[in-house]
């Protein structure tokens, strides 16, 4: 962005900071808020093509209590100010009264079109296909003189945020109303220094409640089975939209496994005697000795790790014809600006030149390895600690049933696994806030690198806090009947557990607590309908959600053979999830932010990974079959060629899911034609321009 770039040229910020300022009428009517003609308290625009009649409020910025007006109206000609001044080039209003705690934004025709290029979204060109947008060809893409058709809503919300976070002092500054010590330095991140001087206490996009409502009709108060994700994506953006549409995806792909495993529980007698003897805590005897059951678990261990493979590679292909639908899969990959959160000190950045906060690799991993190995080795330990509780409350409940065989010593069969499931829950939820702790400590330049540390120690937590007394159960303990106890207590208690503090706690919250607080009637002003959305609390993220599924395709994956049942207890859970994620993101929280994207990142990389790591698991459990063990030991087979065998039957499963990887393209054949095609537009359009600038 140019804005950051002053020391290239650029006038100074702290000019802009000086500069008289004209005086803003305090008492100006709020109706101006409303998309309606252009008043004088918006701020102005020096380009003639961004004027308009219009001005659609997009984002609250709310300050601080104690924000002296001086402060406020520095603020506001500083997000005014042309780019090339170090300004952010958007409209702002001060809302009702000049001296008042809101500023509302919006973002004219050229702040929004530059910035649609910078993220290297794809547009509608006049021939009716995608391409790549550039500014200097503007006016050859569809509708790209109205911006509420040519960006969705979630779209033009990003940009403002992606220009205020963009924004650098270009010379150290003092910010009037502050004091000495809240001085701006050169290159200075403006928005995070004021956030951390108690100036800026949120920034939040508005919600549009003629839009809103149109959705929650369509998405989840009605009986329809289809999501509207191309509406969800307008409004929400693309990172909320990817994942509700993995979501419906992999929700309907449950059903296969699910038939198959109500199939073999219902034929299966010995299958019957295992799930009532896990339910019991008791031996059930059975006449049935058909071996039945063993070829049950088979049937279903092939199928799951067949399954896992053409589900996630399908998903690639749907992922992709989504991403051409929406414009973002030719996302520009630049050397974007440090992220807010960077800090350093300041120098040129040998690779783009800039100045900028520079902050030493040596640090980072020093950091790294002193600090956020060891604490990530904590949760672990404490992740055993909870295991060994585990194990010693069930060898205790066993002993009590065995003395007491009633039914209160049956219920309490159940109780160490409730108190370890609540426990790892817990865990988790305290990991989480430390991980990002832990993150941001180290210090990433990048926003793509901080994603992916943070996701990887929530990965590598969440694999062993969840995964851990499972497979410990399975493959040092071989108790099946534990395992499958222990597999349907996670999938009823984890479920309910989760529905409950997602969807029940925030409701109760907001209905009785924050609700009372947030009355509002038509006649309101707009400010204080603005200033009620920002008394809902901000919405958590997906990191959450992603890891729900992450379990739960590792439960069906890698155990399913076990617990035939899984599959159709997953289906039940996720049809409600579905609407009440739905209702959780249009009702009880602000609405967020959503930076485009073009896939679910490095999410699909984990389940891929869980989708190898299925052949593995299924291959050893199907040795602890007692009728497979019984076979072995009728036809003489030593434990040498017992275990050779596991081992080529695994591999051939591994190159079997390879084989089914490649056969199945990630893409369709008309998305990479098309893909293709903007590849080579992008690279003329590049050419053109720099022959231009070297002709004159």
């Amino acid at each position: 962005m140019s804005k950051a770039g002053g020391d290239e040229g650029g006038g100074s910020s702290s000019e802009t900071a000086e500069q008289p300022e004209a005086k803003t009428p305090a008492g100006a009517a709020l109706s101006k808020l409303s998309a309606t003609t252009v008043g004088p308290d918006w701020t102005k625009v020096s380009c003639p093509c961004c004027v308009s009649e219009r001005v659609e409020p997009l984002v609250l910025v709310k300050l601080g209590e104690k924000v002296h007006p001086e402060t406020k109206r520095w603020l506001i000609r500083v997000i005014g100010a042309p780019q090339k001044d170090g300004g952010a080039a958007l409209l702002a209003h001060p809302g009702e009264e000049a001296t008042g705690d809101i500023i509302v934004l919006s973002a004219p025709r050229c702040t929004l079109l530059k910035a649609t290029e910078e993220l290297g979204l794809c547009k509608t060109y006049r021939n009716g296909e995608m391409e790549a947008f550039s500014y200097n060809d503007r006016d050859n893409f569809k509708d790209s003189d109205n911006m509420e058709v040519f960006l969705t809503l979630a779209e033009r919300q990003y940009i403002v945020k992606y220009e205020l976070d963009g924004l650098r002092a270009q010379r150290d500054l003092r910010i009037p109303g502050l004091s000495d010590r809240q001085t701006l330095l050169h290159r200075d991140n403006i928005w995070q220094k004021l956030g951390s001087a108690g100036v800026i206490v949120d920034t939040l996009p508005l919600h549009n409640p003629d839009q809103l409502k149109d959705l929650s009709e369509a998405w989840y108060a009605g009986n329809q089975l289809a999501q509207p994700l191309d509406s969800v994506n307008g409004y929400f953006g693309s990172s909320v939209a990817f994942y509700f549409s993995f979501l419906d995806f992999y929700t309907w792909s449950l059903l296969p496994p699910a038939i198959l495993g109500l199939t073999i529980t219902y034929f299966s007698g010995e299958v019957q005697k295992e799930m009532e003897e896990s339910l019991s805590g008791s031996p059930v005897t059975s006449d049935d000795d058909s071996g039945t059951a063993v070829s049950g678990h088979m049937i279903q261990a092939v199928f799951s790790m067949l399954w896992s493979t053409v589900v996630m590679e399908l998903w690639k292909r749907r992922s992709s014809s989504l991403s051409y639908r929406w414009g973002t899969m030719h996302l520009a990959e630049r050397f974007a600006e440090p992220r807010p959160g960077f800090h350093g000190g300041i120098g040129v950045n040998p690779v783009t030149g800039r100045m900028e906060p520079l902050f030493p690799d040596w640090q980072r991993d020093l950091r790294m390895a002193l600090v956020s190995i060891p604490v990530v080795g904590l949760f672990l330990g404490l992740v055993i600690l909870g295991m060994l509780c585990f194990y010693w409350g069930e060898a205790q409940v066993q002993e009590l049933h065995k003395d007491w065989d009633s039914l209160l010593s049956q219920t309490l069969l159940y109780l160490p696994s409730v108190l370890h499931i609540s426990y790892t829950n817990v865990l988790a939820t305290v990991y989480r806030t430390a991980a990002k702790s832990l993150t941001e400590y180290e210090n990433h330049r990048e926003e793509s690198a901080f994603e992916n540390h943070l996701t990887a120690k929530v990965l590598v937590f969440t694999f062993f806090n969840y995964f851990a007394v499972l497979f410990h159960i399975a493959f040092f303990k071989q108790d099946v009947p534990l395992l499958r106890k222990r597999l349907a207590s996670l999938l009823i208690i984890t479920q309910l557990l989760n529905q409950v503090t997602e969807v029940l706690i925030p409701f109760l919250v907001d209905r009785f607590i924050s609700a009372p607080h947030r009355t509002e009637s038509e006649d309101d002003p707009q400010e204080d309908k603005f200033r009620n959305q920002s008394t809902l609390p901000a919405f958590p993220g997906l990191f959450a959600e992603y890891i729900e599924l992450l379990v739960q395709f590792g439960y069906l994956s890698l155990f399913s053979c076990v617990f035939p049942l899984t599959a159709v207890l997953l289906l039940i859970n996720n049809l409600t999830e579905i609407r009440t994620d739905a209702y959780k993101i249009c009702k009880l929280f602000r609405k967020p932010f959503s930076p485009p994207a073009a896939n679910m990142r490095v999410w699909q990389i984990a389940f891929e990974v869980l989708s190898f790591v299925s052949v593995v698991s299924n291959c050893w459990l199907l040795l602890l079959s007692p009728w497979l063990q019984k076979l072995f030991q009728e036809g003489g087979w030593s434990s040498t060629n017992v275990l050779l065998l596991a081992v080529l039957v695994e591999h051939v499963l591994i190159l079997v899911k390879v084989v089914l990887a490649v056969l199945i393209p990630d893409e369709p054949d008309w998305v990479r034609k098309k893909r293709e095609h903007i590849e080579f537009t992008s690279m003329q359009a590049l050419r053109e321009q720099k022959l231009h600038c070297e002709g004159s």
